[in-house]
């Protein structure tokens, strides 16, 4: 991969390569000064070159693959298929470039989970420029032969690396498969995990790599806050913040079913709230989404799946309630507020052990998060640094683990020096675990002695055992089944089977089968 810089400098869509039917529609939609991916991308793509670009979330990725896309179908390049991993994704991309297209006179297909295949089915009768989807409706349609992919010339991965974490790696490899070799091949991300290196190495031809800023980057309008505080006093400090704050909050849930909790205790506050997870139906997030955008809903309780699906202006505060599991996802949820230049903030909540998240979360944004503790005032300060860096980047001492003096073993084990001195000849073993009597039963006969035989009639010697259990001894009898041996006839009195040729075989099959006769 090579690294290219434009070599336009001034910041608007003007000398770009951009057509100047475009440039009017995009003048039209209020469209005037390209974010940074965007002024360094267009020029690259519009040219049909492989790109890799890597920018936060919030950065406009969107126009930055679709204006040149849109202007290459123009021309009759061929059709371009556009790959995302949420349902919200794959709507709000097709809500950007769909108002642009409409004034090209280009249509425009969406393929997502959730809605009715008829009616997928008939966009895609109308023989679509550009095909929209997530990775498993896609294959969906592959397999029942209703999409075909031979004609795709542009090839658009948007969130890559939010594809593989929720395990789409088995359907983007189908799709590779498909589609066309010669073609142009444009990824998008924010960070890049090993995964995407790989699709990289493996179906791009020589990409460009354009890094608007480094991956794991936060945006810089965000005010960042870490409250540690116990469990239970998680929900009280979030109904005073909302209290404290009157804009619009996004508040982050790991798990649905807590989400579903929180957004009904914010109900029953008195708040308008609303929540937005998988699962929910299509309609039912549609819905959600549009009327936290429209000012319907202030507060919008949401788990990972909404983390780069939501492209909403003016979110005052980004609340993360429970910490995400992968420290890449706290960058994308808070890059939710402080877009377009505004500035926003974003307040998490930590429990006690989750000391170690924190620091994960401080060694990729390369940055010391502000702590407050609230009612834990008995716990000891955090430890202060000695430089400007944060505190993983310096090498810290292994961990000493021991056993606290206040608990001890349940079952001390004596020294070996106190252990009582045994006679010579005596058994080692602490306990006996048969009784004399058994044990001289059932000992192993000594050198030089065989063990009697007993015939299969005869009863083995009754044990001590159990009163109450009563021992019957087995006895041949004449009604017993006689040995198997007993009953074979001898090798040399036993009939030979008859040996048939191949002709023979023939001739009886011809005649209607063997005989029963030997």
């Amino acid at each position: 991969m090579i690294d290219e810089q434009p070599k336009q400098e001034k910041l608007d869509f003007y000398g770009l390569g951009i057509t100047p039917k475009l440039l009017g529609i995009l003048e039209e939609l209020k469209f005037t000064t390209p974010t940074p991916i965007q002024f360094k991308s267009i020029p690259v793509t519009i040219d049909g070159k492989d790109i890799v670009g890597i920018a936060q979330t919030g950065t406009g990725k969107t126009l930055a693959f679709g204006i040149p896309l849109l202007q290459r179908i123009s021309q009759g390049v061929g059709k371009a298929l556009i790959i995302l991993p949420t349902r919200e994704l794959a709507v709000q991309v097709n809500d950007s470039l769909g108002k642009i297209g409409y004034k090209m006179g280009i249509k425009t297909a969406v393929l997502i989970g959730g809605e009715p295949a008829r009616k997928q089915l008939e966009a895609l009768r109308r023989n679509p420029q550009i095909i929209i989807g997530t990775p498993g409706r896609l294959n969906d349609h592959l397999k029942n032969k209703a999409l075909h992919l031979d004609d795709i010339k542009i090839l658009v991965f948007d969130e890559a690396d939010m594809m593989f974490d929720m395990g789409f790696a088995p359907q983007i490899e189908n799709i590779l498969r498909i589609v066309p070799k010669d073609r142009q091949t444009m990824l998008f991300s924010a960070t890049m995990p090993p995964a995407i290196m790989k699709i990289v190495q493996k179906h791009m031809a020589l990409p460009v790599h354009i890094e608007v800023a480094p991956a794991g980057t936060p945006a810089e309008n965000v005010v960042q806050e870490m409250i540690m505080l116990r469990l239970d006093d998680k929900f009280p400090q979030l109904e005073k913040i909302l209290n404290e704050y009157a804009g619009s909050i996004l508040v982050f849930s790991r798990t649905k079913h807590n989400a579903k909790k929180i957004c009904q205790k914010i109900v029953d506050l008195g708040h308008k709230a609303v929540e937005i997870h998988s699962n929910r139906s299509l309609g039912q997030r549609r819905e959600a989404l549009s009327g936290f955008k429209n000012g319907k809903y202030r507060v919008l309780v949401a788990t990972d799946i909404a983390a780069r699906g939501i492209d909403v202006d003016g979110i005052e505060l980004v609340l993360n309630y429970d910490l995400p599991d992968n420290s890449e996802d706290y960058v994308h949820r808070i890059g939710r507020t402080g877009r377009a230049g505004k500035f926003g903030r974003a307040i998490s909540f930590a429990l006690p052990s989750q000391s170690r998240e924190i620091r994960e979360i401080e060694y990729l944004i390369k940055k010391n998060i502000p702590l407050s503790k609230i009612g834990m005032e008995n716990m000891p300060s955090r430890p202060a640094t000695q430089s400007s860096q944060p505190r993983n980047f310096r090498r810290e001492a292994p961990r000493q683990f021991s056993r606290p003096a206040s608990r001890p073993f349940s079952k001390p084990y004596a020294a070996r020096s106190e252990r009582p001195q045994q006679a010579e000849g005596q058994s080692s073993r602490p306990y006996q675990s048969r009784s004399p009597q058994s044990s001289s039963q059932f000992s192993r006969p000594a050198s030089g002695q065989s063990r009697p035989y007993q015939s299969r009639g005869q009863s083995r010697p009754q044990t001590p055992s159990n009163p109450l259990v009563k021992i019957i001894p087995q006895q041949a009898t004449e009604q017993s089944r006689p040995r198997q041996s007993e009953e074979r006839t001898p090798a040399s009195k036993r009939r030979p089977k008859p040996q048939y040729g191949l002709g023979q075989v023939n001739d009886r099959r011809r005649s209607g089968g063997f005989s029963k006769k030997r």
